[in-house]
């Protein structure tokens, strides 16, 4: 597993070194220059095709794996996510791909591998929803598409800032591939080494210096990945609670959710409309961005990657007891409504300007 985490690990460094080396022969297309959107923190053009050394790194970390196990199905698995890859990557490279149309063609790669892997949702360990699940494939087919489409598409949510959605995947990866270790599923654990270090690769330039952009490429490969993992482990192994992967991502899930209900229901806006009111960006505005530095463009950048280590440790509450209670479904349901309790609570207080004062920076760097 060292030699399939290090050689995708140095393929996604080595692509990305290339792509920002020679950034003058594509910034035209690949650059993201629109710094004055209501959901932009970076202060110069950026090339955000961050997914072309992630799934490279992917790839090349498949390849490795399937050379060591002389079987081809971990290929086919990374096969059915690219898909989703590539509508992602086009949107970064065109700018014209609106956000239903990705949601879409993810849905379609999410039926790709309910046909071709297997990668199916049969149970929920709710005993109702459980039996009908047993006795409908077109409902076990729905909710497998849209947990799928569902994830990749939070994790793009959350990618607002350097480090923060990579950080956030790896910490995920690792708690899958530590239970599919526990479990004996070598192919799950190689997939999951084998994006952990792609991810690993092209976060050595994005943080913190924030030379490269994962995109919407870059964010729905590697959140399909996760989900598509999640659901073949799940689906696999009886004695893997399923809501083992709902508690690992659970902060970009419910960001989601919680950001539909905000718009819809408290703002009466359109579920797609944009805004600054994601959590991860009251942090930047409300506990990074008046207390460090100047408006300096280094000091821009400095607070940009100071936001993403407050979002880390958010997720690190979800992820670790997931790892350590992957078996127990209640205890897993405890921990999952612990969260969404703990998210509301915090996001109450940042948002009313009572932050508790332990989570604000001090002034500095001026």
């Amino acid at each position: 597993m060292l030699q399939i985490l290090l050689f995708s690990t140095f393929c996604s460094l080595l692509v990305g070194m290339f792509l920002i080396h020679f950034s003058s022969l594509h910034e035209r297309f690949s650059a993201d220059h629109d710094l004055g959107g209501v959901q932009k923190f970076h202060v110069k053009p950026v090339p955000r095709i961050g997914g072309i050394p992630l799934g490279i790194g992917l790839c090349a970390g498949t390849a490795c794996l399937v050379w060591q196990l002389g079987d081809f199905g971990p290929l086919l698995l990374v096969g059915v996510a690219f898909p989703a890859f590539g509508v992602g990557l086009l949107e970064d490279v065109t700018k014209k791909v609106g956000p239903m149309p990705r949601l879409l063609v993810t849905f379609v790669a999410a039926a790709l591998g309910y046909f071709l892997l297997g990668a199916e949702l049969q149970r929920l360990d709710i005993p109702v929803l459980d039996n009908l699940l047993s006795k409908s494939w077109l409902l076990s087919i729905f909710l497998t598409v849209v947990a799928v489409g569902g994830v990749a598409h939070a994790v793009n949510i959350i990618d607002g800032y350097n480090g923060l959605s990579g950080m956030v995947a790896i910490f995920i990866l690792l708690a899958v591939a530590y239970v599919a270790f526990k479990v004996q599923d070598i192919v799950l654990m190689g997939v999951c080494m084998a994006m952990v270090g792609a991810i690993a690769g092209f976060l050595f330039w994005n943080f913190p210096r924030g030379l490269m952009f994962a995109g919407d490429g870059g964010a729905y490969l590697v959140g399909f990945m996760i989900a598509e993992v999640s659901v073949l482990l799940v689906a696999r192994h009886p004695q893997v609670s399923p809501w083992f992967p709902l508690l690992c991502v659970l902060y970009p899930v419910f960001e989601t959710l919680f950001s539909i209900y905000r718009r819809k229901f408290l703002q009466g806006r359109r579920i797609g409309y944009p805004d600054a009111l994601h959590l991860h960006q009251l942090v930047y505005m409300r506990l990074v961005r008046w207390m460090v530095g100047s408006k300096d463009a280094d000091h821009k950048t400095m607070r940009n990657s100071l936001t993403s280590p407050y979002l880390w440790a958010l997720s690190s509450v979800s992820v670790v007891p997931a790892m350590l209670f992957w078996q127990h479904t209640a205890i897993l349901m405890v921990f999952c409504a612990l969260f969404a309790a703990s998210y509301i609570y915090l996001y109450r207080m940042i948002i009313r300007f009572r932050t508790p004062r332990w989570l604000v920076l001090r002034r500095g760097c001026r």
